[in-house]
C-alpha cells in the first residue's frame, strides 16, 4: 500500500478502535441489506422515473457507501495507543487533566482523546478543539489561559491522570 500526503496516523483507545470496527459492520451487513430490500420494494411499484421511494432508497444507499468509504478511512489511519507508555507529567493525548477555572473556581475534569472520540457530554474534548490544545503539553500546577469564542478562559491544572483512570 502506497502511502499518500493526505495519510494521518490518527490515534485511538481499543474502545474507540472496536467501535469504529462494529459500526463499519452494521454499515456493510444489517444497513447493506435493507437498503438492498428498499430499493427491491420500490422497483416492484413500476415506473422509476417518478418513484420517490426508489429515489429515497438510492439517495440512502449513497450516503450509506459514503460511510463506509469514511469509516474505511478512519480505521485504515488508526493505531491503538498503547495507554502504559502514555506520560503522566504532562497534558497529552489518552490523560485526564483536573482543572480549577480560575474565573468561578469550578473544578473540570477533561480527557484529552483524537478526533473520533470526542463527547463533551462525557467530559471527552479533542485535542485539536481549542480547550484541548491549550492543555497539550503543561504541566501540573501550570496556569493556562485558553481562547475560546466566548473569550479567554484561564485555568490551573490541579492533576493529570489516565482516560478512564481516577489515579
Amino acid at each position: 500500500m502506497e502511502a499518500h500526503v493526505n495519510d494521518v496516523i490518527m490515534y485511538v483507545t481499543k474502545e474507540c478502535y472496536d467501535k469504529l470496527h462494529n459500526d463499519l459492520t452494521v454499515l456493510t451487513t444489517i444497513r447493506r441489506k435493507e437498503i438492498t430490500r428498499q430499493i427491491a420494494e420500490a422497483r416492484a411499484h413500476g415506473d422509476l422515473g417518478e418513484n420517490a421511494e426508489y429515489d429515497a432508497a438510492k439517495e440512502a444507499q449513497a450516503f450509506n457507501e459514503m460511510k463506509i468509504a469514511e469509516l474505511q478511512q478512519r480505521i485504515a489511519s488508526a493505531r491503538i495507543m498503547d495507554e502504559s507508555a502514555i506520560p503522566l507529567d504532562k497534558a497529552v493525548l489518552g490523560t485526564t487533566v483536573w482543572l480549577k477555572d480560575l474565573g468561578d473556581g469550578e473544578e473540570i475534569v477533561y480527557s484529552l482523546v483524537s478526533e473520533p472520540e470526542a463527547d463533551i457530554n462525557n467530559d471527552k474534548i479533542s485535542i485539536s478543539s481549542p480547550v484541548g490544545k491549550g492543555l497539550l503539553g503543561h504541566k501540573e500546577k501550570d496556569i493556562v489561559e485558553i481562547k475560546v469564542p466566548a473569550g479567554i478562559c484561564k485555568y490551573e491544572i490541579t492533576k493529570i491522570g489516565r482516560t478512564g483512570k481516577n489515579n
